[in-house]
């Protein structure tokens, strides 16, 4: 479902700057009801292989956000309840000016930081600083697919913080 309906071939400029034939718009599946329930259980499968046991689960707006979405209703399933919440990109100019939304009560709360595609990490290196920040215990970062073009570097030695992938791009094309 992923390779049909996200992976593109063809010439593209990435958010990085970089150049590539491949480009993953991931949300023209993890937005569809179809994939939505593979989406959640995946990642929930995931994190068991790692042993994260997250109390919510989010990254910045917009990639992570119908993943999280999905994880947090599949987790009913499991007997799970895992919330979601959003990373803003800039914190609101009003009201209680936060990044974070959907989380009363953050400090301390173990949670997993999601990224759709992972290339150089930037995005999720940001989402796991903003959590921090927020006082979130973050367990680890995992993304849809990793690009595996520096992601994995920028976010574990640097941030310590364990990084996964569910598809790597190799692996889709």
């Amino acid at each position: 479902m992923l390779r049909g309906r996200s992976v593109r071939h063809g010439d593209f400029t990435l958010v990085s700057g970089q150049k590539s034939e491949w480009y993953v718009d991931a949300k023209l599946t993890t937005c569809t009801a179809a994939a939505m329930p593979l989406v959640g259980q995946v990642f929930l499968d995931k994190f068991a292989v790692r042993g994260w046991l997250p109390k919510a689960v989010g990254g910045l707006t917009m990639g992570a956000d119908a993943i999280a979405a999905s994880i947090a209703y599949a987790s009913l399933s499991r007997g799970l309840a895992i919330d979601s919440f959003v990373i803003r990109k800039e914190s609101k100019k009003h009201g209680m000016k936060k990044f974070l939304e959907g989380m009363i009560d953050p400090a301390g709360a173990p949670v997993v930081i999601l990224d759709d595609v992972c290339t150089t990490g930037g995005s999720t290196v940001l989402a796991i600083e903003r959590a921090r920040e927020a006082g979130l215990e973050v367990l680890g970062a995992c993304c849809l697919v990793d690009r595996e073009m520096g992601a994995r570097a920028a976010i574990e030695e640097p941030l310590e913080c364990p990084f996964d992938r569910i598809f790597t791009l190799a692996e889709l094309i």
